[in-house]
């Protein structure tokens, strides 16, 4: 029998970083939260290829927070790292950032997001276990199993 594969976190992670510019923005001349959302589960998506190695589809989108605005000129960092895995399914967990021209990163809205690997037929297909190698992912692990039985728990109630 093979043994499970298992990637780690490292090896998924993404860093993707805009410039906001005047098609970005909202009438109040702040970035628009649609944008961010697209640009959320564009990231999202990438962190799930990595490491699933196959396509991936969005199933869910928990906790996104808008903790600021971001405006013209800003550069905006978002950053997707793995923090859950089931048989087929994965959460990822997007932070995104305004970053100012020394490099200092203030928050901006964090996602969760959950999604599944399908093969070239979309039928969900198994992922790569995680490993966990320090006490933040460990933390984040036993978290997105709280936040997966609270998704089960909505999906039962139906919402």
């Amino acid at each position: 029998m093979s043994e499970e594969i298992k990637k780690r976190v490292t090896e998924s992670m993404v860093e993707q970083v805009y410039q906001i510019r005047p098609e970005h923005l909202n009438g109040a001349e702040r970035l628009f939260g649609g944008r961010l959302m697209e640009w959320i589960d564009e990231v999202g998506g990438l962190v799930g290829i990595r490491h699933a190695q196959t396509n991936v589809i969005t199933a869910s989108v928990d906790n996104l927070v808008f903790m600021r605005g971001a405006y013209q000129g800003d550069l905006v960092v978002l950053v997707g790292r793995m923090t859950y895995v089931g048989n087929t399914s994965m959460e990822v967990r997007v932070d995104t950032y305004v970053e100012s021209l020394d490099g200092i990163r203030r928050p901006i809205n964090r996602a969760y997001l959950t999604l599944v690997a399908v093969d070239k037929n979309d039928k969900p297909s198994k992922v790569p276990g995680l490993i966990i190698e320090s006490e933040s992912e460990k933390a984040e692990w036993e978290a997105g199993i709280k936040r997966r039985e609270m998704r089960k728990q909505r999906k039962e109630k139906g919402f």
